[in-house]
């Protein structure tokens, strides 16, 4: 939507520019007071129109499949955490193992601490190898209905854009209609282009 908004804008700019060189009821003055209309409506109308339906069906669908992944981040980080406790338990547990305390309760105290880790551990983990992997394969047929929806805004925005600005055409000479159907008139300005890339402006030094 950025995208479509800068270039709207950018071709009112444009039309606004060219509009203003024409003061005259010529062929050239009236296509550039059509393509100024023209481009008016495509930024003011139809960019409009697709706002709410592209947040719709594109950027909100987006942002809640994107909400899900501080949560997923944050049991990852619970996990991680979770199995330093159980490495610690654990290794508190092997300590009165191989040097056993004079208090005997110490040693099973510390091995129930170590298998509660575990299974604490064990729960979090196994879960999120359930979950992530789902996760990830839901993405993509999820985002699919949100991929077609941008296409079909971008194929409406272009269609309207081609439709508007070719309506401009009529007030071309016929010459320049007729060079357009033939492909001529790509060539010419294509030759403009390459003659205009040759030129240089150089400053003098005072």
């Amino acid at each position: 939507m950025d995208s479509m908004r800068a270039m709207t804008a950018a071709q009112a700019r444009l039309a606004e520019t060219i509009d203003s060189f024409y003061a005259d009821n010529s062929d050239s003055a009236m296509s550039a007071h059509s393509y100024r209309r023209a481009v008016g409506d495509l930024e003011s109308k139809t960019a409009r129109e697709l706002d709410a339906p592209f947040r719709a069906t594109v950027l909100e669908p987006i942002g809640k499949l994107c909400s899900y992944w501080p949560e997923v981040n944050n049991a990852i980080t619970k996990r991680n955490k979770k199995l330093l406790d159980y490495d610690a338990a654990r290794t508190k547990a092997r300590k009165l193992t191989e040097k056993p305390s004079e208090d005997a309760a110490k040693l099973p105290i510390a091995e129930k601490a170590s298998e509660d880790a575990r299974e604490v551990f064990e729960v979090l983990n196994q879960q999120l190898l359930n979950d992530i992997p789902t996760l990830l394969e839901l993405r993509v047929p999820y985002l699919d209905p949100s991929f077609e929806a941008m296409v079909r805004c971008q194929c409406h925005f272009a269609t309207e854009g081609y439709e508007k600005l070719g309506g401009v055409q009529r007030y071309f000479a016929e010459n320049v209609r007729e060079d357009y159907a033939n492909g001529q008139l790509d060539a010419q300005v294509e030759n403009a282009l390459a003659e205009m890339s040759t030129l240089s402006i150089c400053g003098l030094a005072g």
